[in-house]
């Protein structure tokens, strides 16, 4: 059976969430992703510009303003609680991997 649309985040789709809890962006977003995982996760513009239209149309984030071609985004409540459960769902991975390694590393 197929999984719902962002039912799980991939950590590109995460950290973007994450880092339009504050408006900004295209380009801020890809620095911030960047900066917050410290280099760990990078977000080129094609993959970004794609899921930012997909959020946009699923209502989890909304655009705050057009300058030019600049365009800002900012998440919405369903985004964030997207963001929230995703937070939750990967707890529970580490809890279950706690759970089961038990200082095997």
């Amino acid at each position: 059976m197929a999984r719902e649309k962002f039912q799980t985040l991939t950590e590109p789709m995460f950290y973007i969430l994450l880092c339009l809890r504050e408006t900004c962006c295209g380009t801020d977003v890809m620095a911030r992703v960047a900066e917050v995982t410290r280099g760990r996760v990078t977000v080129g513009p094609g993959t970004l510009y794609n899921l930012l239209d997909s959020f946009l149309q699923a209502g989890m984030i909304r655009e705050t303003g057009v300058a030019g071609r600049k365009r800002s985004y900012l998440i919405t409540d369903k985004g964030r609680e997207t963001l929230a459960a995703e937070y939750r769902r990967l707890l529970a991975l580490t809890k279950d991997y706690q759970a089961l390694v038990k200082g095997e590393d």
